[in-house]
């Protein structure tokens, strides 16, 4: 499949972009930023900051800069120039031009924090992550097993260029450590941040355990602490929050560990095949954060604005996904499983026997391929979701 892919984000930032002045967009490297960008935004002008002259043009001489790109400009990299910001804030307020510039990184850190100190209530700010299931079914990309669908991953270039996902994540790991990670941290060990890297990877979907992880990897707490940080600001992981709120019990007060992109996740594991997948012991954690991944996806690209917690009690009694509700919550049992029996479900029945006053709806996500609507519960296919 070759070609333009529709995002579902697209229509959110069509309906802002006339009530902002500022448009920015972030996401991890090759999640098809700047594709979609020039797509929305085609009588803009294009200006790169990963240009090494055109940086430097941006961070000796701002005013002159921005006298030249005033306006109807997309800035791609921008954090790579955080100098900008100020002086952008002050062509805008003094503008009152909607849509003026569009802005866009890869580094979450830099670029929001830049935002939220200079920009705030100037800008509408949109992530874009790799595909998401339903962007891969308008494209009509045929379905597969989820096996297959978990070893290939999301990032547009696998589909739209047909790379190989061994070729493209090889490269995307390499790429990323060697750029992303050497400026944002001084490591002067790489290999012991892939290392670092690799651990990360066999806790996927797993309660995070940040002294464990620093031990493994034969580093400080603190420098574990640092090295997530970094994962979660080039959208790599994100960690999942615990739900303890109004329960007389004991709950676990731990995050747990996932990555936004499964591909890369089995890449990381040395997972190479739909066999592979199948066979690891980890197959069902791994298809957990990719359906935990998709929800994420579609909070994003559909700009829900939605909290994801789980919810897990000193028992390891556990709701693999919590939404709160007005008037109680959705939950959710992931498994990878084709067959659905009782027994996947007293987990659910378990959460809703605490909350007697809460209206409760109980889902379960499955491998299987066919929806099923049952009086207690939905069952859903993971391709449904």
């Amino acid at each position: 499949m070759k070609g333009f892919v529709t995002r579902q984000i697209a229509a959110k930032i069509e309906q802002q972009k006339n009530k902002f002045p500022i448009i920015a967009l972030t996401g991890p490297r090759q999640s098809g930023k700047t594709t979609l960008l020039k797509e929305l935004f085609n009588d803009y002008r294009y200006v790169s900051l990963e240009n090494p002259d055109v940086r430097a043009f941006a961070t000796d001489d701002p005013v002159g800069f921005l006298k030249l790109y005033n306006e109807r400009v997309i800035f791609d990299e921008v954090q790579r120039a955080p100098g900008l910001f100020s002086y952008i804030q002050g062509i805008v307020d003094d503008s009152g031009q909607m849509g003026q510039f569009i802005l866009s990184g890869s580094q979450n850190f830099h670029l929001l924090n830049s935002i939220t100190q200079t920009l705030a209530g100037r800008v509408a700010l949109f992530k874009l992550l790799p595909f998401d299931f339903s962007e891969l079914k308008g494209a009509g990309i045929p379905n597969v097993s989820y096996a297959e669908t978990a070893v290939k991953g999301f990032y547009p270039a696998i589909y739209t260029r047909e790379i190989d996902p061994v070729v493209f994540y090889a490269n995307y790991v390499q790429t990323y450590i060697q750029k992303d990670v050497t400026e944002l941290l001084n490591i002067r060990d790489i290999s012991l941040f892939r290392t670092f890297l690799g651990l990360c990877a066999g806790r996927a979907g797993q309660l995070l355990n940040i002294n464990a992880l620093a031990n493994e990897c034969d580093i400080s707490q603190p420098t574990a602490k640092a090295w997530l940080s970094i994962l979660e600001s080039s959208y790599i992981t994100f960690q999942l929050q615990p739900y303890y709120q109004n329960f007389n019990k004991r709950l676990v007060k731990t995050p747990k560990l996932y990555f936004y992109d499964t591909g890369l996740l089995n890449h990381l594991l040395g997972i190479r095949s739909p066999e592979d997948f199948e066979q690891n012991r980890l197959k069902g954690n791994l298809f957990e954060n990719m359906i935990i991944a998709e929800f994420q996806k579609k909070n994003y690209h559909q700009y829900l604005h939605k909290d994801y917690n789980f919810w897990q009690d000193s028992n390891n009694r556990e709701v693999d996904l919590l939404i709160k509700t007005n008037n109680g919550f959705d939950i959710f049992e992931i498994k990878a499983t084709q067959t659905i029996s009782a027994s996947l479900f007293k987990e659910l029945d378990y959460f809703e026997e605490l909350t007697p006053n809460l209206v409760i709806q109980k889902n379960l996500i499955y491998g299987g391929g066919e929806d099923q609507s049952r009086t207690k519960y939905n069952v859903i296919s993971w391709k449904n979701i």
